[in-house]
C-alpha cells in the first residue's frame, strides 16, 4: 500500500504519527478524512476507536470501495484494523503499522483469527460468489467441496480444507464463465490466470474495436474475463494504443515477442499474408501459446475484426516466478516497497527461520512458509527454484541486500546451464548492513570503499587476508561483514593487527551491533582500541581510511569537495 494518509489530533498522536513513513496531517480528522477519502488507500487515525468509528460512519459505502482505516492510541500500544481489513489491506497495514511503532496489532476477521486464507484474498485466484457463506462453512469446520476440473494448483492451506462427504458448500476452480453444474449449494468461483490472450492489430486499429473482440471471443467461448491472466502481442504493437486499450480495460500485463519467435511456434492457421507484412505466419495464435508456455492449448483460434485478431490458450499450470528479495537490515522502516509487495504477493515463502520472522507482519494465512536452518543455503535455493517452477510464486527472503553475501548467488549459480524457460527470476534490492551500518555511524563511505566477509568457512583465509593487505595498502575504507562468530575467534584480531601495519592507531573505527533491530548498539572507537571480544556476527565493523575523520561523534570520510569559507 503506497497511499497512506495518518491523521493525528493530539501531541501525543503527532509524535507517534511522525515515525510513520507516510503522508501526515494534524488536526480536524473529520474534514480530513471526508476530503481524502477516495484519494488514498488507506488512513491511520491516531485517535480512540470510538471517536474514529463515530467519524468513519457516514463515509462508509460498501467494501470495495471503502479504503483501509487503522486506528492507532495515543500510547501507541495498538494498531487496529477497523475497515477493509482482507479486500482494502487493513489487516496487513494494521500489522505494519504495529512493526513500525513496536504495538500490538488487533485484527478481528474470522478467518485471519482462526489463520485460514480468505477466499477474497487467494494469492493468484480471482473470487466471485458467495464467499461469504462458504467462508463461514470453512470456519465452522463444515464440508466445503471442491470441483477443480483444470486441475490448477491451490494454495496449500486452502487445498487442506477442502473436500470430503455431505459438503454443505463447494469451491469451484475454472475459467469458464459458468460453473461446469448447478448444486444449490452456495459456491464461490475460484478465477485462475489460465487463460492468455493472443492479438494482432493493423496499424490503424482503434482501442474499442479491440476490446470488443476480446469480449467476443471470450464470450463465444463461455471464458471468463476474470481468469485472463495475460495479453500477449508481436513486439513492434507493444505499445500500439489498441494494445494498450485493451490492457486497460482487462487489466492485464503486455508480453511481446519478436516476429522471429513467433514464427517458430506451431498454429493451426498460419497466414503468408500476415508473414509477408510482419515476418511471421501468425501473430494472435502464436503469441497467445508463446506467453502461455509449454503445455498449453489454444482454446480459442483466431478469430479476425475488421483490423483486430484474436486467440485464447490456455495455460497447463500457472507461470512461475521466483523473487530473491532482500529485507534491509532488520527494521521495517527499511524495507523497500518492492521487497514489501514481493513477500506479500508470494504464494509460498522460502527462508532462513530467522529472515522469515523479520517478515512475519507481511504472511498471511493463504501462503506456504517454508523455514530452514542457517547453513542450508544450496537447499534453500533449489528449493526456492523447484516451487517456482513448479508454477508457484516465491519469494527467497534475506535480511540485507539479497545480492550480497546472501541468496541471490547461489540461486543465479543455479541457472547457470539448462535454460529456465518459463520461470521468471528477479533479484529484489535492500538496504545492506554495510550501507544501514554507515548511516547510523554519519558519513564513513563519502570515498572509496570495499566490503569484506572475514568468514572463512567457504573463503580461504589466505585470499580474505591478501584481500586485507590490499585494501590497507590502497588506503581505502574497509566495511567487515561477518568479523567474529562462537568458533571463529582470531580472525578479527588478525585483520587488526595487518590494517594496523598500514594505518595509525587513532584510525577511526565504527562498531554497530543489530542494525535496525530493537537490540541496536553503535560505537565509535579507533582501531588501536577496538575491543575484538565486543564483536560477534550481527555486527558490521567500518574501519576508516586516512582521511576518515570523527566530527561531532559521527564519521565522515570526506569525498573532496572544496569547503565554503
Amino acid at each position: 500500500m503506497t497511499r497512506v494518509l495518518t491523521i493525528s489530533v493530539t501531541d501525543a498522536g503527532r509524535q507517534l504519527a511522525e515515525r510513520l513513513p507516510y503522508e501526515h496531517v494534524h488536526g480536524e480528522p473529520a474534514r480530513h478524512l471526508a476530503a481524502r477519502w477516495h484519494d488514498v488507500e488507506g488512513f491511520v487515525v491516531v485517535l480512540a476507536l470510538g471517536a474514529t468509528v463515530r467519524l468513519l460512519a457516514p463515509l462508509l459505502a460498501d467494501k470495495a470501495t471503502d479504503p483501509a482505516v487503522v486506528c492507532v492510541d495515543d500510547a501507541g500500544t495498538f494498531a487496529i484494523s477497523v475497515v477493509g481489513g482482507h479486500q482494502a489491506g487493513a489487516n496487513a497495514l494494521a500489522a505494519e503499522v504495529a512493526q513500525l511503532l513496536g504495538a500490538q496489532p488487533v485484527v478481528t476477521t474470522a478467518t485471519d483469527r482462526m489463520a485460514l486464507p480468505a477466499l477474497d484474498q487467494l494469492p493468484g485466484l480471482t473470487a466471485e460468489g458467495d464467499t461469504a457463506r462458504v467462508g463461514a462453512a470453512m470456519l465452522a469446520g463444515h464440508t466445503v467441496a471442491l470441483d477443480n476440473e483444470l486441475g490448477w494448483p491451490l494454495p496449500g492451506p486452502l487445498a487442506a480444507r477442502l473436500g470430503g462427504p455431505a459438503p454443505v458448500a463447494r469451491v469451484v476452480v475454472t475459467d469458464r464463465a459458468a460453473p461446469p453444474a448447478e448444486t444449490g449449494l452456495p459456491t464461490v468461483l475460484l478465477r485462475p490466470g489460465s487463460l492468455v490472450v493472443g492479438i494482432g492489430t493493423t496499424s490503424d486499429a482503434p482501442g474499442d474495436e479491440a476490446v470488443a473482440a476480446v469480449k467476443g471471443a471470450l464470450g463465444r467461448a463461455g471464458l471468463s474475463p476474470h481468469a485472463l491472466g495475460a495479453l500477449a502481442t508481436i513486439e513492434r504493437r507493444r505499445a500500439h494504443p489498441a494494445i494498450e486499450a485493451v490492457a486497460a480495460a482487462f487489466g492485464l500485463p503486455v508480453v511481446a515477442f519478436s516476429a522471429e519467435n513467433l514464427d517458430s511456434v506451431a498454429v493451426p492457421n498460419p497466414s503468408a499474408v500476415v508473414a509477408s507484412a510482419v515476418g511471421t505466419r501468425s501473430v494472435a495464435e502464436a503469441a497467445a501459446l508463446r506467453a502461455a508456455g509449454a503445455g498449453s492449448q489454444l482454446v480459442v483460434p483466431k478469430t479476425t475484426a475488421a483490423r483486430t485478431t484474436v486467440a485464447v490458450a490456455r495455460r497447463a499450470r500457472p507461470v512461475g516466478s521466483l523473487h530473491i528479495v532482500g529485507l534491509g537490515p532488520g527494521t521495517p522502516a527499511q524495507r523497500t516497497p518492492e521487497a514489501v509487495a514481493a513477500v506479500r504477493h508470494a504464494h509460498v515463502v522460502v527462508g532462513l527461520d530467522s529472515y522469515v520472522e523479520q517478515c512475519a507482519d507481511l504472511l498471511s494465512p493463504a501462503q506456504v512458509v517454508h523455514r530452514l536452518p542457517i547453513g542450508a543455503e544450496v537447499e534453500r535455493a533449489r528449493l526456492a527454484l523447484d516451487l517456482a517452477a513448479q508454477g508457484s510464486r516465491v519469494a527467497l527472503v534475506c535480511s540485507g541486500d539479497a545480492g550480497v553475501y546472501a541468496m541471490a548467488s547461489p540461486v543465479l549459480d543455479l541457472l547457470d546451464g539448462p535454460d529456465p524457460g518459463d520461470l521468471e527470476v528477479v533479484v529484489v534490492p535492500g538496504v545492506t548492513a554495510g550501507l544501514a551500518a554507515a548511516a547510523l555511524l554519519g558519513a564513513p563511505l563519502g570515498h572509496d570503499f570495499l566490503t569484506v566477509s572475514l568468514s572463512d568457512l567457504l573463503t580461504p583465509w589466505e585470499l580474505i587476508e591478501a584481500r586485507l593487505e590490499a585494501a590497507a595498502r590502497a588506503d581505502l575504507v574497509v566495511v567487515v561483514y561477518n568479523p567474529r562468530s562462537r568458533t571463529r575467534t582470531w580472525q578479527l584480531e588478525r585483520a587488526r593487527s595487518l590494517l594496523l601495519e598500514h594505518r595509525p592507531p587513532r584510525t577511526p573505527v565504527g562498531v554497530v551491533t543489530d542494525a535496525g533491530r530493537p537490540a541496536q548498539r553503535v560505537v565509535v572507537t579507533t582501531l588501536g582500541q577496538l575491543d575484538c571480544a565486543a564483536v560477534n556476527m550481527t555486527t558490521c565493523l567500518v574501519i576508516g581510511s586516512s582521511q576518515t575523520r570523527v566530527r561531532a561523534g559521527r564519521m565522515v570520510t570526506p569525498r573532496g569537495y572544496p569547503t565554503v569559507p
